[in-house]
């Protein structure tokens, strides 16, 4: 898979090359060989193909070759839809398209030759002559744009020679599946890289796709930086592409950065996406309205503070980066200073230096990632000196990102959830006119942040098991886009509909719905909910035209800052040890569930580390909810007396349904082995491993397995339930124990549990930790067999569960037959 889908990704540059080179070749004609139309379309479906290869590629942390194709995988995009645009005739001169695919020419030039630098130093020629070669063809295309000296065939070479590359390349990866890995051409072996870079990212974590989130700060920062320099002549609809692509890359590399549990990174690629849309949306807004647009400033002033503290926390992390994000900073300021915002001098100038920054900044990441000696960064500086405080510990260690319920493979993203909840309100401090709804910039301020971005919050939410959060989220974010667009769109003009009243009550009443749900929750919950009611208040009015003046504003305030503190605390949380800004307890506690307050460990069972460790837990006494061949159970160690005891008390067992003994094969009671009759012993090698418990005679045997005091929890003074099951991860489990009790997942008298969070959700922090395995195989239990009479040749049945009668009364008869 790994050699394929480098393969896929360089073959689909070689394509999308070889359609360029046929296309610059062909320019001189009167009309060129492929339309633009056409070419624009062919290259969307490539730049779709690279960003798959890359992606599928980052699981082997092939960082150049990722960037190098998420790079050229933006570039298509945005050189497509302005072909698409200039084949339509929305560009309508030379000019005009020119000025349109300049300012991503430029970026992608210094972007490609950036990697192809990075990967020249690091002896991965294939991909830097890829690069160099792409970067060489941008650079002819942008002069020959100005100047009728260079001509178009300069430009087809280059992309000739990725051609050649890349088939070089893909002969090469042939030649080594027909050799059996035997021969490989020089350059396409990824063997002896794979095994440097494996041992690279064991080292630490390290965010793969930060490069080309700094690369698409780089292409938005230079749709503007090039007007101000008089590099393209005006800001017009044909720039869009390249500020909405890097919009849209921006918030799937703040997706992946989540997954990198890379928190910081991932919240200021989730901000900076929100000013490339909004960038893009300005570009647009001389469709619909002569005036150009204005901004609201207390959101740009709020937006500059969210930057400043995300600056601070990173500066943990990385000097040199949050630096960086100083810039970022700055810019919000010189939006905030001029009305005009992104059409005025003072903000361009800033993204001047924003394009250098991103670039020194690109170059930085990459290099680190791929070499052994590193350009300092002034990284642990900072780290350094909190270690010397008492008072602030940072979070470290393998629990760093461990969810609260379940397991997840993105860190918690409620931090850019609560800061996006701050811009949308601030955005709204400024009514709009509803003669000219669109006269003031709110839209994107509200459908980026408060709505896209809320629901990318909620739903990773959702995956870490926080479902009352996720739910808040997502229906905050819902309210925000449908809101914000019938408000600040002008969708209802200037009658106001009984409808849209109807439908923000209807909204309200879920929302006090999460509102009684946060009591149980935490204090600082409670309030977030509670002064959304305040903004829902705010759209009611204003749908039945009685908004009393300054009524926004106030609860703007209101809810920003209820919202800012929660995003300073799950900052403070992401980040040190003991909340210094808590969320506060529940205000109603529930018993039994746990309030909330207690981490229950919950650890994916997929991972061999994982099964070790829930196995030291029951070593120490602890006890534990684990999978089986059927519905989840809770287990603790024979020998420790104390944990069954626990166990037995946790659930509220009965004393007539007793805690079974389970063991992982009968080698542990082959020391015993005389203390069974012949019958009972080849009827339980019959029927084990599987679903099926037998209840066998209690006797001298019981010492054998060194149960001690335990067992007088397990089993009745006659007999014990015992069971070896059918699940791989439970009986390696009992080999590194030994033999334990087990009892169901849930209090007595409770239905099953059949997934690892009603473990949690039913004992509450009774249970020490739960190893996951999502949905149980069944949703049934075992079956119980009564072998107390079975040299009689009789059996009884306790409970009839996932193994019919029938198919127990068969092994027995087989072997009363032999």
């Amino acid at each position: 898979a790994e050699s394929l889908h480098s393969s896929i990704g360089l073959l689909g540059i070689s394509a999308g090359s070889l359609l360029l080179a046929v296309r610059f070749y062909s320019l001189p004609r009167a009309a060129p060989l492929i339309p633009s139309t056409a070419l624009g379309a062919l290259l969307l479906i490539l730049s779709a193909l690279l960003a798959y290869a890359g992606l599928r590629r980052s699981l082997r942390n092939a960082s150049l070759f990722l960037s190098l194709c998420l790079t050229i995988s933006v570039f298509w995009c945005g050189y497509g839809v302005v072909f698409i645009l200039g084949g339509q005739g929305v560009l309508n001169d030379a000019g005009e398209f020119r000025n349109a695919l300049v300012p991503g020419l430029v970026t992608f030039t210094l972007a490609l030759l950036i990697i192809a630098v990075v990967g020249f130093l690091c002896r991965e020629v294939i991909l830097a002559m890829i690069a160099s070669a792409v970067s060489l063809a941008s650079a002819h295309e942008v002069a020959m744009h100005y100047s009728t000296a260079f001509v178009s065939s300069a430009v087809a070479c280059n992309y000739m020679i990725v051609c050649l590359v890349g088939g070089y390349f893909a002969l090469g990866r042939i030649l080594y599946f027909l050799t059996k890995e035997k021969m490989a051409l020089p350059g396409t072996d990824l063997a002896k890289k794979k095994t440097h870079e494996q041992i690279q990212s064991t080292s630490g974590s390290v965010n793969h796709f930060a490069v080309t989130g700094l690369i698409l700060n780089m292409l938005s920062a230079s749709v503007f930086g090039c007007r101000l320099l008089g590099v393209t002549g005006k800001l017009f609809i044909g720039q869009v592409p390249w500020l909405w692509a890097a919009g849209i890359y921006q918030i799937g590399i703040c997706i992946l950065s989540y997954r990198a549990m890379d928190v910081l990174m991932a919240t200021f690629f989730g901000f900076t996406s929100i000013l490339k849309f909004a960038g893009g949306y300005c570009l647009l807004y001389p469709i619909w309205q002569p005036e150009e647009p204005s901004f609201p400033t207390p959101f740009l002033v709020v937006f500059s503070i969210l930057f400043a503290v995300l600056a601070l926390f990173l500066s943990l992390k990385s000097p040199v980066d949050s630096l960086y994000l100083l810039f970022y900073v700055a810019y919000c300021i010189a939006l905030a200073c001029r009305p005009k915002g992104f059409f005025e001098g003072g903000p361009q100038g800033v993204d001047v230096a924003i394009f250098v920054a991103s670039a020194l900044m690109t170059l930085i990441h990459l290099y680190n990632a791929k070499a052994s000696a590193k350009i300092p960064t002034g990284k642990g500086a900072v780290k350094a000196l909190i270690a010397r405080s008492s008072f602030l510990k940072l979070r470290e260690g393998a629990d760093l990102h461990a969810p609260y319920l379940g397991y997840s493979k993105y860190a918690d993203a409620e931090v850019l959830g609560y800061a996006c909840s701050v811009l949308a309100s601030f955005a709204i401090t400024m009514t709009g006119d509803s003669q000219a709804p669109l006269a003031i910039v709110v839209i994107p301020w509200v459908v980026v942040a408060g709505g896209i971005l809320k629901l990318l919050g909620g739903s990773v939410a959702f995956a870490r098991g926080k479902t009352l959060e996720s739910s808040a989220f997502i229906l905050y974010a819902v309210m925000w886009i449908i809101w914000g667009l019938t408000r600040y769109g002008g969708l209802y003009g200037t009658t106001r509909s009984f409808h849209a009243a109807v439908g923000i009550v209807a909204f309200m009443l879920f929302n006090g719905f999460i509102v009684f749900c946060t009591l149980f929750l935490n204090i600082a919950w409670f309030f977030y909910s509670l002064t959304f009611l305040l903004i829902a208040v705010s759209f009611l009015l204003d749908a039945i035209h009685a908004l009393p003046a300054g009524y926004d504003i106030a609860a703007t305030l209101i809810f920003g800052l209820v919202s800012f503190y929660c995003f300073l605390s799950a900052l403070f949380n992401t980040i040190f040890e003991g909340s210094c800004l808590p969320m506060g307890r529940p205000i109603v506690q529930l018993s039994g569930v746990g309030g909330g307050m207690t981490k229950c460990l919950h650890l994916p069972a997929r991972k061999a580390s994982s099964v070790k460790r829930i196995a030291d837990i029951l070593k120490d006494g602890g006890t534990c909810g684990i999978p089986t061949d059927t519905v989840y159970v809770l287990v603790a160690a024979c020998n420790r007396p104390d944990a069954v005891e626990k166990a037995h008390q946790s659930k509220r067992q009965a004393q007539d349904r007793p805690m079974s003994l389970w063991i992982s094969s009968l080698k542990q009671l082959e020391p015993a082995k005389h203390l069974f009759t012949p019958l009972l012993w080849d009827f339980m090698e019959a029927a084990w491993p599987s679903p099926i418990s037998l209840v066998v005679p209690r006797g001298e045997w019981v010492d054998f397995l060194g149960m001690k005091d335990s067992a007088k929890y397990v089993g009745t003074p006659q007999s014990i339930a015992i069971r070896i099951p059918d699940c791989s991860v439970t009986t390696h489990l009992i080999d590194l124990v030994g033999p334990i009790a087990v009892t169901s997942a849930n209090p007595t008298g409770e239905a099953d549990t059949t997934h690892h969070n009603q473990v949690y959700a039913k004992l509450g922090d009774k249970v020490d930790a739960v190893l996951c395995d999502g949905p149980s195989p069944e949703n049934i239990a075992s079956t119980v067999v009564d072998c107390t009479k079975i040299d009689s040749g009789n059996i009884g049945f306790f409970r009839v569960g996932i193994i019919p009668k029938s198919q127990v009364k068969l092994i027995l008869i087989l072997f009363l037959l032999l």
